[in-house]
């Protein structure tokens, strides 16, 4: 350990640098996120959309521009040890009242790694673990907005009250019938709190900002009562005359982890502290890691740090191994998993069979698309990690060998530290939610058999879904490319999301065909193509064999979904996007939806 001294200049000029570049990258990102308001407002969804993609790249933008200028004015990479222990307790003392400085910490994580070899990333050198505490940061400039604001209704003004939660947002767009809308929400609001004592405490608590995603605004907040809090949020919508209106009235962690999914983009909120909007939101979804929200409010890095965090503390508190992970094997993609983390691994094969005619860095392009894309509740979020190390003795020896036969050029096992205790080192890897893949889900229904009323209700739920999902892809402009039941996976509340990107496409980029007619009787027998395909040529007809042999999931996949296997189906959603169309996917069941409101536009 390096002496606690602050005496190199150029250390504490080095620190005040790179939190120069952590504050310029905040800023940009906090203004691009404001601007979403303005977009709503006006209803520009494609650059809504466009917005989204591009923020992602913010952060690693702001690095890059960071490290040059180290490497430029201060020759990082040739500073001694010692001036960079010394950097990092300089960087603590400039966090000091700063209203971010848990990203920050990770901002300096990120810049120190891009110039630092890596057998010096551990807490000395960076922040593996936090410094500087985020409770109870508060912005105590005149004029500053809360983090949330609390209102204290009746019964008898719950209506006005809400009507005014709604009119501080100062949304500059006409509402079609905000008393229509205020009733509906009352409405839905009394029947949580019929025959209920309003307690002294009784009051509306509502984050200052709205939280965008899609085509929509969304208030979120909680009721409290005496001892109990009720989680909601309002999503606002544009009408076909271009109005606004309240949806729905979500309620219930439940509903709030549906609107805050894994599985679904980024939101843009503008927010002065981050962390506080974390915590407020915890204390409406206490069951989601903090990791998933940072990621749902765009602060992608943020959640990786925390994950790793809670990754590195749940592998000191455990002791079972890695292992292959269970179901059909990818043949493009190792997958293992540790059983007692719901996550699981992933890493790109070196080798690929014939028919998968492919490259590492197409797969990696795919991910990205993912990634920068509306993943509307379907898709998977993936967290990216490069020269990962895990213990060895944590690795059962059959993963070992998987690895060694299939991706040899992404592992590294050495004794890095000299103390005899090896590390196996992935070189990359994703890092996805673990779900019960759809085809071993399906099995567990037959395994206990159709006659059981629960095995069938839980086999016919799931093939909707899973028909759902393809639909709700495809009004994302997402062709998944391979649609067997293995790449589908099963979360906790039943939702069927996608997962197994490496032959996905824009819907656009596809051309969907009609298989050509037979020629003559020699054609017909044939179990071979007579016809030509071209490298994006689609034809829906063929899914039924590969997807449907068994009787009971073909007769509910035809029952709900059969336009899938119908060529106009895909065509004609093609040309509306093509158009400029941008389909509304709700992230709750339109059952929800308040009825004088309901519009027929999504899939």
């Amino acid at each position: 350990m390096f002496p606690q001294r602050l005496d190199a200049p150029q250390a504490y000029d080095i620190a005040k640098a790179m939190v120069d570049g952590f504050n310029r990258h905040y800023r940009l990102f906090r203004t691009e996120s404001a601007r979403a308001k303005h977009r709503f407002e006006t209803a520009d969804w494609h650059g809504q959309q466009r917005a989204q993609r591009e923020r992602i790249e913010f952060y690693d933008l702001r690095v890059k521009e960071c490290t040059r200028r180290l490497e430029k004015e201060f020759k990082a990479g040739q500073q001694p040890m010692e001036v960079w222990h010394q950097v990092k307790l300089h960087y603590i003392g400039l966090l000091v009242n700063h209203q971010q400085p848990e990203l920050a910490e990770t901002f300096f994580n990120s810049v120190t790694t891009k110039i630092l070899h890596r057998t010096h990333f551990h807490n000395d050198f960076i922040f593996v673990w936090p410094a500087v505490s985020t409770e109870y940061i508060e912005n105590e400039q005149p004029g500053a907005r809360p983090t949330f604001r609390a209102y204290y209704p009746q019964r008898e003004t719950l209506f006005d009250t809400l009507v005014t939660i709604i009119e501080h947002y100062d949304l500059q767009r006409e509402f079609a019938d905000l008393p229509r809308d205020m009733r509906n929400v009352v409405g839905a609001m009394q029947i949580k709190l019929d025959k209920v004592r309003l307690r002294a405490n009784f009051q509306i608590q509502v984050l200052s900002s709205l939280f965008f995603r899609n085509k929509g605004a969304y208030v979120v907040g909680k009721i409290i009562n005496g001892f109990n809090e009720v989680p909601f949020a309002l999503p606002i919508l544009h009408n076909e005359e271009g109005k606004l209106y309240i949806d729905a009235a979500l309620f219930g962690e439940d509903d709030l982890q549906m609107l805050f999914s894994f599985a679904r983009a980024y939101f843009m909120v503008d927010m002065e502290i981050p962390s506080a909007y974390v915590q407020f939101l915890r204390s409406l979804m206490p069951r989601k890691p903090r990791t998933e929200l940072y990621n749902a409010l765009g602060l992608a890095k943020q959640g990786k740090t925390l994950f790793y965090r809670d990754f590195l503390y749940h592998l000191r508190n455990s002791t079972d191994k890695f292992r292959i992970a269970p179901g059909i094997k990818g043949m493009v993609m190792l997958v293992f998993d540790l059983p007692s983390f719901p996550f699981v691994f992933k890493l790109i094969k070196d080798y690929y069979p014939p028919q998968k005619d492919t490259t590492r860095e197409q797969i990696q392009s795919k991910y990205q698309l993912v990634k920068h894309h509306d993943r509307v509740g379907r898709m998977a979020d993936t967290l990216e990690y490069s020269l990962v190390a895990f213990p060895r003795e944590r690795f059962d020896d059959e993963l070992i060998a998987e690895i060694q036969k299939f991706a040899p050029s992404q592992l590294e096992i050495s004794d890095r530290d000299g103390d005899g205790r090896q590390e196996v080192i992935i070189k990359h890897l994703y890092i996805e939610r673990r779900m019960i893949p759809l085809n071993i889900y399906l099995q567990e229904c037959f395994d206990t058999g159709l006659s059981d009323p629960r095995a069938r209700q839980q086999m016919e739920n799931s093939v909707i879904e899973y028909g759902n999902a393809i639909k709700d892809l495809v009004a994302a402009n997402i062709f998944p490319g391979d649609m067997l039941w293995k790449n589908f996976g099963v979360t906790r509340n039943g939702k069927v999301v996608f997962y197994d990107y490496d032959e996905i496409e824009y819907l656009t980029d596809c051309n969907f065909r009609r298989v050509p007619a037979p020629r003559n009787e020699e054609d017909e027998m044939s179990g071979e193509i007579w016809y030509s395909v071209g490298k994006n040529d689609v034809f829906p007809e063929t899914f039924g064999p590969f997807l449907l042999g068994n009787d009971a999931v073909r007769e509910v996949f035809m029952q709900h979904h059969a336009d899938l296997l119908d060529v106009e189906f895909w065509q004609s959603h093609k040309e509306r996007i093509l158009a400029g169309h941008v389909y509304d996917v709700f992230p709750y069941d339109v059952s929800r939806r308040f009825v004088q409101t309901r519009m027929s536009d999504g899939i």
